[in-house]
């Protein structure tokens, strides 16, 4: 894979730049592919966020099913002394 060095970039461009990678959890460099691509019109299939196709792996619990579990699992709360003699 080829490397690329920018030199001169002004402060205002750099912290966009820092900026764009902390918000979305990305390194500088992920975070710059990323933009090149989309500003050269070019697909990125490793910046691609795949959580929509795992949205029926995975939900929310409501009040009701985490007062239940809760209740369902209070015995792990509890220490029994003799199980550590």
């Amino acid at each position: 894979m080829k490397s690329i060095t920018i030199h001169g970039l002004d402060e205002g461009l750099d912290k966009s730049i820092r900026d764009k990678a902390r918000e979305r959890g990305l390194s500088i460099n992920k975070t710059l592919k990323e933009l090149l691509g989309k500003a050269l019109g070019l697909n990125n299939p490793q910046i691609h966020d795949r959580r929509d196709e795992f949205l029926d792996l995975y939900g929310v619990w409501s009040a009701e099913d985490a007062a239940e579990f809760k209740k369902n699992s209070e015995t792990c709360d509890q220490i029994d002394p003799g199980d550590w003699q």
